[in-house]
């Protein structure tokens, strides 16, 4: 029987004994609990990432936000080509603090100049606000390397993970028809890509499993406050063409967002878009802020997306 990693069966049993304790004693769900939550599990499992030879900030300015971005930069002598990795964490929690580890793996091993928007969060700055700063950071991202002075290749890849894989794709689908923003290749690292809730895995993975789906329609009812259409929304559902980018799409077979991954994938498919799929049907939603559980599985997600990109950045992926 088809069962979840035993690497993963001890954390959760006591993650989940832990919530129905808080649970028990009125526990509230918040944004500051929230955001705690997710940058105490990345602190206690992901040590911290290797040394990059430039990391420092800048500002992108977009049409009604400047976006604060942090910059990693892993030969500051050579022009490399540029990742922007949104980070994940429901719309509502995540920063470039948290997702600091992750990035500087993220430069390390895919050798690209890693840039990490800290774009706006729910419930202060419900949709579309972290979509518009995602937008102004890949469509403002090669100016800021050049106010830095430092040398690139203009060619720009999208990462995320999660809610921050739902931003990368929602710029890839809007990029098709701006001929302003060209996107060499987007990676989407167990990804929410379907704000309606109706595929099979979020009942199927919805309990026990780390991400619940009750937090789901808690992370989805800060982010959308103004009865916007969620489906519309949802980068599952909108308008794929074959301009999109080169995709990569990493899932897990415990997670209630994997049949998302996976229906994207059909449509990129049935679209000719060029594709890879790496799938772990032992694990569950956010391991790679699990490392020091999953170590070998985090080990091959970081090679196989540096194998992606760099087949993207010649040319190679048909």
């Amino acid at each position: 029987m088809h069962a979840v990693s035993p690497k993963l069966t001890d954390w959760l049993l006591q993650l989940n004994q832990l919530i129905r304790r808080l649970q028990e004693n009125g526990y509230k769900p918040t944004a500051i609990a929230a955001r705690e939550a997710l940058a105490n599990v990345t602190r206690a499992l992901v040590s911290p990432g290797p040394d990059i030879a430039w990391v420092n900030d800048e500002i992108i300015h977009g049409r009604d936000y400047s976006v604060p971005v942090r910059i990693y930069h892993p030969d500051p002598e050579q022009a490399l080509p540029v990742l922007l990795f949104l980070h994940g964490g429901g719309h509502t929690a995540g920063s470039v603090s948290v997702y600091d580890p992750i990035s500087r793996r993220l430069a390390a091993a895919t050798r690209h100049i890693v840039v990490v928007p800290e774009y706006r969060l729910a419930p202060e700055n419900p949709y579309p606000a972290g979509v518009q700063d995602a937008y102004a950071a890949a469509r403002g991202v090669f100016a800021a390397l050049q106010a830095r002075q430092l040398p690139f290749v203009p060619q720009l890849a999208l990462i995320g993970d999660s809610a921050g894989a739902a931003l990368a794709a929602t710029v890839s689908a809007r990029a098709q028809h701006d001929t302003a923003l060209q996107i060499a290749a987007q990676v989407l690292i167990y990804p929410s890509l379907d704000y309606s809730m109706s595929l099979p895995s979020i009942s199927e993975n919805g309990e026990g499993y780390f991400l619940n789906s009750n937090r789901i329609a808690w992370y989805f009812d800060n982010y959308f406050q103004h009865g916007e259409d969620r489906r519309a929304a949802s980068p599952l559902h909108m308008e794929l063409t074959d301009r999109l980018p080169a995709t990569m799409v990493v899932s897990a077979g415990f997670d209630p967002l994997r049949d998302e991954a996976l229906c994207y994938l059909e449509r990129l498919q049935a679209t000719g878009v060029a594709h890879e799929h790496l799938h772990f049907p032992d694990l569950i939603h956010a391991f790679l802020n699990m490392e020091q559980l999953v170590a070998e599985e985090c080990a091959l997600t970081y090679r196989r997306i540096a194998g992606f990109l760099a087949e993207a950045a010649s040319g190679q992926l048909a």
